[in-house]
C-alpha cells in the first residue's frame, strides 16, 4: 500500500482585517473580553471578490507550486466547504477548471470546521488504495457572510480564508498514518445555518397571500445567519479534541511521546490548551494563529499547516497531529509523518 505524503501546501487570507477594537463599535464587547475568553485579536473578512472559488484557487496554486507539479497531474480534487459559491455545480468542479486540472475528478465535502481533516482522510484513502497518485485537498470557508454582527456570541469568533495541500503517492515512511472521523447528530441544534426548506425556499418569511385560499406566499427575502449554543459547543469540543487526538495516535501505532507538533483547529485558545495537555505537549509545540485569523472553519487546519511548513520548524521525520471539531456535531483527527518528498515553499499569501 502506497503512503499519502504531503508534498505541497498553500494558504490565502483576505486583505481586510477586523480588529477587536472595531468590533467594540459594533456590538457590546471589548478587546479584553474577547482575548480573555477566546484568544482572538483580529480576523480577516472576505471582500466581494474573495469568493470561495477565488480563495481556493489562490491557496491551491501555492500548494501546486510547492509540490513542483503541473495541474494536469492532479487526479482528484476534494474541497471542504460549507460556503460554496453555488449549490450546483460543486466549487471543486469550478476549481478544476480554474486551475487547468482537466483530468481530475472533483467534489465538495461538507463537514464544517472538521471539513479539511475529513477531506484529508478521504484523499489519502484514494492514494493508499492505489486508485490515484496525486490529490489536491482544499479547505475554504467564508463564514462571515453568514454572521449576524449584532450577535456577540458569533461575530467575535469567525474569519475567512483558504488552505490547501497536495498529497502524492510515496514509498517512503511518510504521510498520513491514521485518521479518526466522527459525528453525533444529536448535537446538530447547537451549531447550524438554515438552508432550503422542503418547498425550495431559502431564508424567506412565509405568510398567507390574502386571497382567502390559505395558500402561502413569499412576503420578503430574509438573511439566514449562523446560530450557535456556545456553552454546549465548548463543552463538547474540550472533551472531543483530546479524545480523538489520542485515538489517532493509538491508531498510528505511536505513543504520545512520539508526537512533535499539534496542528489544531483554531476556535478557542482554552480548547487548544486542553487538547495539548491531553497530548502532554508544551505550548511551543502547538501551532497557534488564532489571534490573527480567528476561526476560519475548514480553512483553519490547512492555514496552520502551511504556516508551520513555511516556518521551517517542521522537519522530516516529525509526527504531527491534526485535529478539528465542528457542526454536526463532528470531529476528526489525523497523524501525519512529515517527509522529505516535498520541497521548501515559495512563501504564503497572508494578504490579498
Amino acid at each position: 500500500m502506497r503512503n499519502a505524503a504531503i508534498t505541497g501546501w498553500g494558504m490565502y487570507v483576505p486583505e481586510q482585517i477586523l480588529t477587536n477594537a472595531e468590533l467594540e463599535q459594533m456590538v457590546e464587547t471589548s478587546d479584553e473580553w474577547i482575548v480573555s475568553r477566546t484568544g482572538i485579536r483580529e480576523r480577516r473578512l472576505a471582500a466581494p471578490a474573495d469568493t470561495t472559488l477565488a480563495m481556493s484557487a489562490r491557496a491551491s496554486r501555492q500548494a501546486i507550486e510547492v509540490a513542483g507539479i503541473d495541474p494536469s497531474e492532479i487526479d482528484l480534487i476534494v474541497l471542504a466547504t460549507v460556503t460554496p459559491d453555488k449549490f450546483m455545480p460543486s466549487t471543486a468542479s469550478l476549481l478544476q477548471t480554474e486551475l487547468g486540472a482537466h483530468r481530475a475528478a472533483a467534489f465538495d465535502l461538507a463537514a464544517a470546521c472538521s471539513g479539511f481533516v475529513y477531506a484529508l482522510a478521504v484523499g489519502s484513502q484514494f492514494i493508499q488504495t492505489g486508485v490515484h497518485k496525486t490529490v489536491l485537498v482544499v479547505g475554504t470557508d467564508a463564514l462571515t457572510r453568514f454572521i449576524d454582527f449584532t450577535d456577540r456570541g458569533t461575530c467575535i469568533l469567525f474569519g475567512d480564508g483558504s488552505g490547501a495541500v497536495v498529497l502524492q503517492a510515496s514509498d517512503a515512511e511518510e504521510g498520513v498514518l491514521s485518521n479518526v472521523l466522527g459525528s453525533d447528530g444529536r448535537g446538530a441544534q447547537h451549531l447550524y445555518i438554515d438552508g432550503f426548506d422542503s418547498n425550495g425556499l431559502y431564508g424567506r418569511t412565509i405568510s398567507s397571500n390574502g386571497n382567502g385560499t390559505g395558500n402561502a406566499a413569499v412576503d420578503e427575502l430574509q438573511r439566514t445567519y449562523m446560530k450557535m449554543n456556545g456553552n454546549e459547543v465548548y463543552r463538547f469540543s474540550v472533551r472531543v479534541m483530546g479524545e480523538t487526538a489520542i485515538e489517532a495516535v493509538n491508531r498510528a501505532g505511536l505513543r504520545l511521546g512520539d508526537i512533535d507538533w499539534l496542528i489544531p483547529h483554531q476556535a478557542n485558545l482554552r480548547i487548544i490548551d486542553a487538547a495539548a495537555k491531553r497530548l502532554d505537549l508544551p505550548r511551543d509545540r502547538v501551532w497557534v494563529n488564532l489571534d490573527r485569523y480567528g476561526n476560519t472553519s475548514a480553512a483553519s487546519v490547512p492555514i496552520c499547516l502551511a504556516e508551520a511548513a513555511e516556518s521551517g520548524k517542521i522537519q522530516p521525520g516529525m509526527n504531527l497531529v491534526l485535529v478539528a471539531f465542528g457542526a454536526g456535531l463532528s470531529w476528526a483527527s489525523s497523524v501525519v509523518r512529515w517527509g522529505a518528498t516535498g520541497v521548501r515553499g515559495k512563501g504564503t499569501e497572508r494578504d490579498g
